[in-house]
């Protein structure tokens, strides 16, 4: 009896794949890496497939897959934002052949200056830098001469004198627009919460607060203000009611620097007594799960994560391609999103939809 002939199908099985993928792989067409199309060709020639049955594994000329190292602070996966975007990015290099490894800056890498232990600059094609905010740290890694790319920075970059790549989400004009509304809705006292010198991008959100208070005649109050160095906000349990308390007295309104700063503040409010929204509006910025269960609903921005995850692996792959070209700072467009924590805007808002749909 004949032996069956090898299908397609055979080797997409053999590797747990579809048969889409094997066939792709095995006609070099569609965005596969290099990796997959590799083992898939080493798979067509053990089985004895069509053209590679008189092939053997030695005389495969396979491409080494190449390496994307990411730096960061903390594990991407502890927040939304950060699951959102590496999901992006990672699948997007991956189609070009790419590896992601992850590589955790601790704060003794930092003080040091030292680079992790991890972290082989023999094997890296690119970089990848997440919340690490620390303008000689940048530096450290700017010199290192390997294509990088900076998800925010340090608040006080140069960008002349900055040699990488910048993606940042869009701030100043989303926080702009959600003041702006404040004030023209009946909230003329308005304070800010976060410390502006963070990183790039609460810097852009406090310039966006400060040009709305500007433009509409009204004075940035810096004792309605909480803009201390954040650190003390994780070192110390406890801090942001104790700064709260100390207030001596309360704006109408307040715009934080991100959701977790405003769903702190709201419970450090309510333990003062304070009711939220009834006594004070509170907006954030990320749209993180905690500002759609806090009560009330949180008022916020919405971020564009996985499209910013694709976007980072884009433009660190164009800057391998072409290391010489220009250095680019980009910004992926935010939305507002209005709730229960700003019933006045609240209100504007319902008003002015349901006018539309008339």
């Amino acid at each position: 009896m004949a032996k069956e002939k090898v299908t397609i199908q055979d080797i997409a099985d053999a590797l747990g794949i579809s048969r889409n993928t094997a066939s792709k792989a095995l006609n070099d067409s569609g965005n596969i890496p290099d990796e997959t199309r590799n083992r898939v060709i080493k798979k067509a020639i053990e089985l004895k497939y069509k053209q590679f049955a008189y092939m053997d594994n030695e005389h495969v000329l396979t491409k080494a897959p190449g390496n994307i190292a990411l730096l960061t602070e903390n594990l991407p996966n502890t927040s939304h934002f950060g699951s959102l975007l590496i999901s992006g990015l990672e699948k997007r290099i991956s189609a070009e052949g790419y590896n992601l490894s992850i590589h955790i800056v601790r704060e003794d890498d930092q003080d040091t200056l030292t680079l992790p232990n991890n972290f082989d600059i023999a094997k890296v094609d690119g970089i990848i830098c997440i919340e690490l905010f620390d303008l000689e740290y940048t530096q450290l890694i700017t010199d290192l001469g390997i294509p990088t790319i900076f998800i925010d920075c340090a608040s006080n970059i140069c960008y002349p004198e900055f040699q990488a790549d910048l993606l940042l989400m869009e701030n100043e004009h989303s926080i702009y627009q959600l003041t702006t509304k404040l004030i023209e809705s009946g909230y003329t006292s308005i304070g800010f919460v976060g410390d502006y010198n963070h990183c790039k991008s609460f810097n852009e959100r406090w310039v966006g607060y400060q040009r709305a208070m500007l433009e509409a005649g009204l004075q940035v109050d810096l004792s309605h203000c909480i803009v201390d160095n954040d650190r003390l906000c994780f070192s110390k349990p406890g801090w942001l009611n104790q700064r709260v308390a100390e207030l001596a007295s309360l704006p109408s309104a307040y715009v934080c620097a991100n959701d977790f700063i405003a769903v702190d503040l709201i419970r450090a409010l309510k333990d003062r007594n304070v009711a939220v929204p009834q006594d004070i509006a509170i907006c954030g910025f990320d749209n993180a799960p905690q500002s759609r269960i806090i009560e009330p609903a949180l008022t916020t921005v919405h971020i564009y994560s996985n499209e910013m995850g694709i976007k980072t692996a884009e433009m660190l792959l164009s800057r391998i391609n072409s290391p010489t070209q220009p250095y680019q700072v980009s910004h992926i467009v935010t939305k507002p999103i209005i709730r229960e924590s700003t019933p006045a805007i609240m209100a504007d808002h319902s008003q002015m939809v349901h006018s539309s749909a008339k």
